[in-house]
């Protein structure tokens, strides 16, 4: 794909994606999402020419003057969304497939100081909420959502929500037609199973008042 229809895309994306984008202009001048992905192609064309610390200045005065932290290593898909973005870092090992959103305060991290694979591999379509925190060599799965604030440590299938501390998945019905947004609707395992163990407790109770209540036989 040529620089310019790339970076047709990318803007599309953004007002795909952000209903406060208004014109062409404000969207290149003052969204640093978009600059942040367009440097690190950058940065990421001079790291696979094994230009290092030329790729790693790139990387850094991205960090500067974005606040999102990319290292040239990170492998990004076609129209990847990250919005607001401050304090978001994607590790070295990262990679992540096409219409992925991220929001900010956003970790991409690594496990350890092995060398190798040791950053997440996220899915197409993935929507990872402000705050979430996906460390490790795992791989989240196509049109999964990670909710915000979770820590997630463990792979999550498609077609999954996670939430939580550590990160507990529930699979949903059916994939999401387009890309789902709706971040602020995820359900809560932990809390549907407490759910559940009260209305058993509460028919257990009235089941047992029913039995002392009856008659007993002579």
């Amino acid at each position: 794909m040529g620089h310019m229809k790339r970076l047709k895309e990318d803007i599309y994306t953004v007002f795909e994606r952000d209903p406060a984008a208004k014109s062409t202009i404000e969207v290149m001048l003052c969204y640093p999402g978009l600059h942040a992905v367009m440097m690190h192609r950058i940065a990421h064309g001079l790291y696979r020419r094994k230009w290092f610390l030329a790729a790693r200045l790139v990387s850094h005065f991205s960090r500067f003057f974005t606040g999102i932290e990319i290292h040239p290593g990170a492998k990004i898909g076609n129209r990847v969304f990250i919005d607001h973005g401050h304090g978001t870092v994607i590790g070295e090992t990262a990679e992540i497939g096409d219409d992925v959103t991220i929001y900010q305060g956003v970790t991409l991290g690594g496990t350890g100081k092995q060398k190798g694979k040791r950053h997440p591999t996220i899915g197409n379509n993935v929507v990872i909420s402000a705050g979430a925190q996906v460390l490790g060599a795992i791989v989240i799965g196509d049109n999964s959502k990670v909710g915000a604030g979770s820590v997630v440590l463990q792979d999550v299938p498609p077609n999954c929500t996670v939430v939580g501390i550590p990160g507990r998945v529930k699979v949903k019905k059916e994939p999401a037609k387009g890309i789902d947004l709706e971040h602020n609707k995820l359900s809560d395992p932990v809390a549907e199973i407490i759910t559940e163990l009260q209305d058993r407790i509460s028919k257990l109770e009235n089941n047992s008042n029913l039995s002392s209540e009856s008659p007993k036989n002579n």
